[in-house]
């Protein structure tokens, strides 16, 4: 297993619960790139819409998508209810907000189009989206079985789950080279080889290790701002804290509460550039998400964040990552590219890989695989 974070660590909690012997590597620390940067979301959906999913990838395999990633959001939040991570989970709806008469257009589009695939979604008017978490919006559809959490704490504690399962974790200890035969995988590290029968790899992101397949993705670097506690006044004007808020701006933001007092929005998705720019970036994109949070919330139009960052991440041509296999790779196991927001992927992809590795896949797999445009 290579990959520390979220998806590295509930796949090997996965496949040793299967009886699998497992040997995790991470870089760094575990838990301490990507996962932690995330806004900790467990979303009951694909960031994408059911519409254009299914114009891209067909009726049956976009609804297949979205029933699976449900499954997938509902099996994590059980798994860590019942192995007791203190990771702060707590149940939340997601509301997809229209703030106009052409979003709320498409809103209504988009939810013909799940009740006629038999996918649940409530269709709410200005007046209950306002009450539920949305003071202003036009319209907004509510989908339920969604969650937020700490997914830094999450992580750390299904690593400690997979290590009490007998995986073994080591820190600090970067593939450098990968061969493989017919029969057998090689996995090079500075301190020695490992031999085994297959690997998975859970980067999110492809390293220089996997040059071939960078070309299915993009590479894109998203926006994170988190405000200080805000006055009382401010929070009852901004209302509900029962959901999660994701409006429908190119790319969404998506906004959530973190504690009773503060507010973490997500955004402004760009392309990736130069580690050396990234701090005035930060700056710049952290105050633009600001006065962009508060064209939502008019009433915290003044706060300044306390705290900004970025996260990168590798975005697919129709917005569902890449699990599982890839013809020129064998015996390799990919968990690839996806939201930079949601942490149900990892739980997905867990499930996903551990079924491929037994030879049992799924039908509601294909969505996901590499194959599925013919790749």
């Amino acid at each position: 297993m290579i990959g520390g974070g979220l998806t590295g660590c509930a796949a090997a909690y996965a496949f040793a619960s299967a009886g699998v012997n497992v040997t995790l590597l991470e870089a760094a620390r575990v838990g301490q790139g990507r996962t932690a940067d995330g806004p900790g979301w467990m979303s009951a959906e694909p960031d994408v819409d059911f519409v254009i999913l299914e114009k891209t990838i067909g009726l049956r395999h976009a609804r297949h998508a979205f029933q699976a990633w449900r499954r997938a959001a509902l099996e994590g939040a059980a798994l860590l209810r019942r192995l007791d991570v203190k990771c702060a989970l707590e149940p939340r709806d997601t509301l997809a907000i229209a703030r106009d008469g052409e979003q709320a257009a498409r809103l209504t589009r988009e939810h013909k189009a799940r009740r006629a695939a038999g996918l649940e979604a409530a269709l709410l008017n200005a007046r209950a989206a306002s009450a539920a978490a949305a003071p202003g919006a036009a319209a907004a559809l509510r989908v339920r079985d969604g969650a937020t959490l700490d997914p830094y704490r999450a992580c750390l504690g299904l690593a400690a789950a997979a290590a009490a399962r007998g995986v073994r974790v080591f820190e600090q200890s970067g593939v450098r080279r990968i061969t493989f035969t017919r029969k057998h995988v090689d996995v090079f590290t500075a301190a020695g080889a490992i031999r085994t029968r297959a690997v998975v790899v859970a980067t999110g992101i492809p390293t220089p290790l996997f040059r071939a397949l960078i070309r299915h993705f993009w590479f894109r670097t998203a926006w994170l701002a988190l405000t200080g506690p805000m006055p009382a006044r401010v929070r009852r004007a901004i209302g509900a804290r029962a959901a999660v808020v994701r409006d429908g701006a190119s790319p969404p933001h998506l906004v959530r509460w973190v504690g009773d007092q503060r507010l973490l929005v997500s955004g402004a998705e760009t392309q990736s550039g130069p580690p050396r720019l990234r701090s005035r970036a930060i700056v710049q994109q952290s105050m633009e998400l600001m006065y962009e949070l508060s064209t939502i919330y008019p009433e915290i139009s003044g706060i300044q964040p306390t705290h900004g960052w970025d996260t990168e991440f590798a975005k697919t041509d129709d917005g569902l990552p890449y699990f599982g296999r890839h013809r020129n790779f064998p015996m390799h196991l990919f968990a690839f590219g996806g939201d930079s927001r949601s942490v149900t992927g990892s739980f997905l992809a867990s499930r996903m890989l551990l079924r491929e590795f037994l030879g049992a896949p799924e039908p509601a797999d294909a969505p996901f695989e590499f194959a599925r445009h013919g790749r």
